[in-house]
């Protein structure tokens, strides 16, 4: 809606304190940054037994250890850029440390793990990734393709620069150095029908 004289109307940017309090009291989970608050749509049956498995099998690999695995309800938040979210899971390592001022908000995840679809892919490839890369905590970040079993690890060297490992098959094992475990594809990816691929390229919406 536009205001006075065609000007548009400001946004109303939220604080910090006043999206935590909305958010604590919501029945969806939405995310922030710089102000805004920003809806999360839920998942696709595969989606969530994916992600569900992981869960699972990391709980059996972790469970004798100091870390702990959470599910999608944990909210995280970067501290460098003050982005607020929720990944598919997450791993910590020691003792949760909570943002200022919280005591459901975590700062130190090991691993965060998404399931990508098709219209959060670009997104956590892209500028989410760029927020994680920001937690000095985080060793090992997964995306998790739902279209085929795939695994894209992208692992925190000691320079600090990122390394990709393509894990692919149900015969493949994922390594996670940081957690000390390996877990099977053919786990994460037990009783997931995969939706076909389209035998056609998608319709250009150009003129």
């Amino acid at each position: 809606m536009s205001g006075i004289l065609g000007v548009p109307e400001p946004i109303h940017r939220l604080t910090e304190a006043e999206y935590l309090e909305r958010e604590r009291l919501a029945e969806c989970k939405s995310e922030f940054f710089d102000g805004e608050v920003f809806a999360m749509s839920g998942g696709t049956p595969p989606h969530s037994q994916i992600a569900a498995n992981a869960i699972s099998e990391l709980q059996q690999k972790l469970k004798a250890g100091r870390c702990v695995v959470y599910t999608s309800d944990l909210r995280l938040k970067i501290e460098a850029t003050g982005l607020l979210t929720y990944p598919d899971f997450s791993v910590v390592c020691g003792p949760l440390q909570f943002a200022k001022g919280t005591d459901d908000t975590v700062v130190n995840p090991t691993l965060v793990g998404e399931v990508l679809s098709d219209s959060s892919e670009a997104y956590d490839r892209g500028k989410k990734f760029e927020n994680y890369r920001q937690m000095p905590s985080l060793l090992e970040y997964l995306l998790l393709s739902q279209k085929e079993a795939r695994i894209e690890q992208f692992s925190r060297q000691k320079d600090g620069s990122w390394l990709l490992r393509d894990v692919v098959g149900a015969q493949a094992t994922l390594f996670l150095p940081a957690l000390e475990v390996k877990v099977a594809l053919s786990d994460i990816y037990a009783g997931v029908k995969f939706a076909p691929a389209s035998i056609h390229p998608p319709t250009s919406t150009r003129t």
